[in-house]
């Protein structure tokens, strides 16, 4: 287990060239790891690696059945994950980068353990440069809360360390997360919505997005 310590400039959080390198391959290689997002610390592993999965499961004590959310950089990347349809689309446009997390029908190439048996994903564009570059250099990235199960959501670094310890194979510290709150969750179903959690963006501008 290490810590690696963001520095910060204009542009945010950031961390050497190097460093990122090593956190993609550890992520290649099955590891877990801590990262910022705009909302709350991540905990991240590779969506299509199953026993990286399980592992972040178990890291976290969350039940099987709980499906996980996955991160990506931009629509093309979410389209590798999720079958997009032109509300999810308006959505991304208006809303992200941002804290809203969209349920949608999924690839099948994203494995059932992910999305626990679930034919829908979660995807979510993280407002945060930091979380945004790992992504881009290494691909979709599993995003749910740094956490043990039914603890409160991380919003600093050191939440994570407490309740995550040596199971997560680096922490990144970077300071306290911006909005402090988790992503609004919905999910999207032949035509309908559903707000699975309220968070930081409302119904109401949901739905005044969709309705244009």
């Amino acid at each position: 287990m290490r810590v690696i310590e963001c520095s910060h400039d204009n542009q945010g959080s950031s961390i050497n060239d190097a460093e990122i390198k090593s956190i993609v391959k550890e992520l290649q290689q099955g590891e877990l790891i801590v990262y910022p997002t705009e909302t709350v610390y991540g905990i991240g592993a590779d969506p299509f690696n199953e026993n990286a999965v399980k592992k972040l499961y178990m890291a976290k004590k969350r039940p099987f059945d709980m499906p996980l959310s996955v991160a990506v950089s931009d629509v093309a990347m979410a389209e590798r994950i999720a079958v997009l349809d032109d509300d999810a689309r308006k959505l991304m446009d208006r809303f992200l980068p941002g804290p809203l997390t969209i349920i949608i029908k999924k690839r099948p190439e994203v494995p059932d353990i992910t999305t626990a048996m679930s034919e829908k994903v979660g995807i979510r564009i993280p407002d945060h440069p930091l979380a945004l570059r790992i992504i881009r250099d290494f691909g979709p990235l599993v995003a749910t809360s740094a956490n043990l199960h039914s603890h409160p959501d991380a919003v600093e670094y050191d939440s994570a360390r407490r309740d995550l310890g040596s199971m997560v194979s680096t922490y990144l510290n970077c300071g306290p997360c911006p909005l402090g709150k988790p992503s609004t969750i919905v999910w999207m179903m032949n035509g309908e919505i559903e707000i699975v959690r309220q968070g930081a963006i409302s119904k109401e501008a949901i739905e005044a997005v969709l309705n244009e």
